[in-house]
């Protein structure tokens, strides 16, 4: 039972899953909205533009009712009139029918935004299967779209029922008014009507756009498995990767390790930790840190310093403060400058008394190690 459930398409999809498959041409779509807007831009172009439209039909009809004797005596002259009165209501109208291309484009930006994907053009061939298609018409999905037509189309039927029924009188008079009149009352009436029957329509998108949202997410739920095979997919298999990070932890610990026979000195807790310091004069503004370590690489640091003649010197607390508050080619902290100007001086000595001889240099000790700098191992743990 415990493994039937994790495989429960439960979880939400991932920003991964939502991007492939916006990839793929799928994303949430409601063509009641799109409707809804073209409609709505046809219907206000005509409230706007009904004045001019309305005037421009009225003289094209009447230019196209009048009879001329030159007109019918050459079909030429009647021809190029018919495509002048045709030219000059598309001109008219032309205006509008530019505001619902745009309202076309615009329209899927409103839910799921503009999206031209060619694998939502590609032929797919599963398609052709008839028993893939007839499941898909007795689907819940097929379903679900039959019930929202027939209720829309009884909606919106029933609203233009009532809005012609309610204008009937209105539209008998204009065959008593003259065509100049009557032509661009009758566009503001069918304008008007048309508006009244697309509010219907508002109540319609309203519920379509919600549910379309709701339905694409449905689909594209996911399951804990499959959460973890994508995040499987997207950060790489735990085992390789933490056999790369060994892999790069070990060439970084090689790198380091042949910075060491060209440090200074390294200093020591002496067992648990180790650092290796180097200072050029004139090329650096303070002595850093080239290597460090605890426990094994603390005791791999010190052989190789050994291996090379590297001056290690026991210094617990400076060791534990350098361990704490630099890493790899940082400078020192500026409170450990006293202290390791006197551990390198202290190493010069040393190399001119192996070179020259004499009294051998005294070894520092008591080094001075700022409070705030201090390493706690109580912090540590």
């Amino acid at each position: 039972m415990a493994e039937e459930s994790d495989l429960e398409k439960t979880e939400p999809a991932s920003e991964r899953r939502l991007e492939k498959a916006r990839e793929e041409g799928n994303v949430a779509r409601s063509r009641e909205l799109s409707t809804l807007v073209m409609l709505g831009t046809a219907i206000g172009g005509l409230w706007f533009m009904a004045g001019s439209v309305g005037g421009t039909l009225e003289r094209a009809m009447r230019k196209g009712l009048a009879f001329e004797r030159n007109s019918a005596l050459d079909p030429m002259q009647m021809i190029a009139q018919v495509g002048a009165s045709i030219m000059q209501v598309l001109i008219a109208v032309a205006p509008l029918f530019f505001a619902m291309a745009a309202a076309a484009l615009v329209a899927p930006m409103l839910l799921g935004g503009w999206l031209f994907s060619g694998q939502a053009i590609a032929p797919k061939f599963n398609k052709l299967n008839p028993l893939s298609g007839i499941a898909r018409m007795f689907s819940s999905q097929s379903l679900a779209e039959l019930l929202k037509a027939l209720a829309k189309s009884l909606l919106i039927g029933g609203v233009a029922w009532w809005v012609i029924s309610r204008n009937i009188e209105e539209m008998m008079q204009l065959m008593a008014l003259a065509p100049s009149a009557a032509l661009p009352q009758a566009v503001m009436l069918v304008a008007r009507d048309c508006a009244l029957i697309a509010a219907a329509l508002v109540l319609v998108a309203a519920i379509d756009a919600p549910w379309q949202l709701w339905s694409y997410h449905r689909k594209l739920r996911m399951s804990r498995e499959d959460l973890r095979q994508e995040h499987k997919e997207s950060e790489g298999d735990p085992q390789i990767k933490a056999q790369i990070r060994r892999q790069q932890q070990a060439i970084a610990r090689r790198r380091m390790m042949s910075e060491v026979p060209k440090a200074d000195i390294v200093v020591t807790n002496p067992t648990h930790f180790a650092v290796a310091l180097k200072y050029e004069d004139g090329a650096m503004r303070a002595p850093r840190v080239v290597a460090k370590g605890t426990d094994l690489i603390a005791q791999r640091i010190r052989e190789i310093a050994a291996e090379n003649k590297v001056p290690t010197l026991e210094a617990p607390p400076l060791t534990r403060a350098l361990y704490k508050h630099t890493r790899l080619g940082d400078e020192i902290p500026a409170g450990l400058y006293t202290a390791v100007a006197e551990v390198l001086a202290w190493v010069y000595q040393l190399k001119r008394w192996h070179e020259e001889g004499g009294q051998s240099p005294r070894t520092p000790t008591a080094l001075p190690v700022p409070d705030e700098l201090a390493y706690n191992p109580a912090e540590a743990a």
